[in-house]
């Protein structure tokens, strides 16, 4: 126990006699004080452990363990890293990996889907956003961090993973057997949805987004004569991604002024991003389409287009994630994945657990039966940041159900819109 405390003692003399500054206030003393107490506890416990503890525990794993207590009383979206797991989220990044293909987030202790991923094993099996995961491969998931779950499904493409999942409405277990495919996220996928209208799905923020967003955009108007008379933009359960990627993305469509900013007690975390005019795309119509799996970077981009009167929003009020997490790397090949900041939109509005309002308000026309999965949001997960009071966008339009035989009929609605904008410019010329 002795020497525990001789090296906590010794870091305390290095932070508190610190050469960079030799004057403290009261309060300071006070507050280094009760910081020594507070690790001289910590100490006394780990020495307590090794010394008389049933059986011998790893000292690393101790300390892995007490981080992650920590990281456990702050926000859903703070954790840590092992090794294996630092890898496995630079991996997230790059966008390819072996496993199912379900972006997951952590609600009352129960692993919770926020979207599965389009074309993967999971969206192809059917797994729905709000669904709870119980248990993998029998393992039960309660008290599981989340990296751990994501660790379980991930592996080796071709091996089986047994989910077994309970849905809101259904009294029994739902159990699916995946087998595990390399992930190889397509972030950027387009088409032509009628002549001289573009469709543009973004499906995740990585790291190079803006790029392939900018190459798809120019290949459709190689298909339509150079000529685009309006986009739709669809970042419906997009659960976010790199925040540089959501602002190459709406920079694209803005020639200037504010994307995005954000606040934290760092002065690094006091950062702004604007649009600059470069490679700017041609100022034609657009909407973009958010729902409940529209969540962070997602809601980046939007809330920028939506505040620069760029594009209409429209869909269903988006998840509500207004945090930035920062990662950072560790001394032994571990990581922080670190709540450092809270995000902006151009006007000052904070999305945190709140979400973006979009303008017009269009449900999907096949509603599941009532009693079936509910979207998750940010608002109910545990521990989430409150909501800044601030003024709420005024919504523009009540979308009424109507009885267009669609399969999607928010993406109908927005290109209703898009020929709408054309009708009028027609009539204005008219005049």
């Amino acid at each position: 126990m002795y020497y525990f405390k001789k090296l906590i003692c010794l870091f305390i003399l290095l932070v508190v006699f610190c050469p960079a500054d030799y004057s403290f206030s009261q309060t300071d003393m006070v507050n280094q004080e009760e910081d020594y107490k507070n690790l001289e506890i910590f100490t006394d416990v780990l020495a307590l452990i090794r010394s008389s503890y049933v059986e011998d525990v790893d000292n690393r794993e101790l300390v892995y363990g007490a981080i992650r207590g920590m990281l456990e009383t702050l926000d859903p979206h703070s954790s840590f890293l092992t090794p294996e797991m630092y890898e496995d989220m630079q991996a997230d990044t790059h966008g390819e990996f072996g496993g199912l293909g379900i972006e997951i987030t952590i609600k009352d202790n129960t692993l919770v889907v926020v979207s599965p991923i389009e074309d993967t094993p999971a969206y192809t099996a059917g797994i729905k956003a709000g669904d709870r995961i119980v248990k993998i491969n029998g393992q039960l998931t309660q008290d599981l961090e989340i990296m751990q779950a994501v660790r379980l499904m991930r592996g080796p493409k071709g091996e089986p993973v047994t989910l077994a999942i309970a849905r809101q409405g259904k009294k029994e277990l739902l159990v699916f057997t995946l087998i595990r495919d390399l992930i190889q996220l397509q972030s950027v996928k387009s088409r032509v949805i009628e002549e001289n209208y573009g469709y543009v799905r973004v499906s995740q923020f990585q790291e190079r987004t803006g790029r392939d967003l900018q190459e798809h955009l120019n290949r459709l108007r190689e298909k339509n004569s150079s000529t685009l008379k309006g986009v739709i933009l669809d970042l419906r359960n997009n659960p976010g991604g790199l925040l540089d990627q959501a602002v190459a993305v709406a920079d694209l469509f803005l020639v200037d002024g504010l994307i995005v900013y954000t606040e934290g007690r760092d002065a690094e975390a006091q950062l702004k991003f604007s649009a600059v005019q470069t490679d700017t795309e041609p100022g034609y119509p657009m909407v973009v389409l958010i729902n409940g799996g529209s969540a962070s970077a997602a809601e980046i981009v939007a809330g920028a287009l939506q505040d620069h009167g760029r594009a209409i929003i429209l869909g269903e009020q988006s998840f509500g994630k207004g945090s930035v997490q920062t990662i950072i790397p560790l001394g032994d090949g571990s990581g922080l994945r670190l709540t450092t900041a809270r995000y902006f939109t151009p006007s000052g509005r904070s999305i945190q657990a709140r979400g973006i309002t979009p303008d017009i308000i269009a449900s999907q026309k096949f509603l599941p039966p009532q009693g079936e999965t509910q979207q998750m949001r940010e608002a109910d997960l545990e521990n989430h940041f409150d909501a800044l009071p601030e003024n709420q966008v005024k919504m523009k339009d009540e979308d009424e159900q109507n009885s267009e035989d669609s399969d999607d009929y928010q993406l109908l609605r927005a290109l209703e819109l898009l020929k709408g904008f054309e009708i009028l410019k027609g009539s204005n010329r008219a005049a």
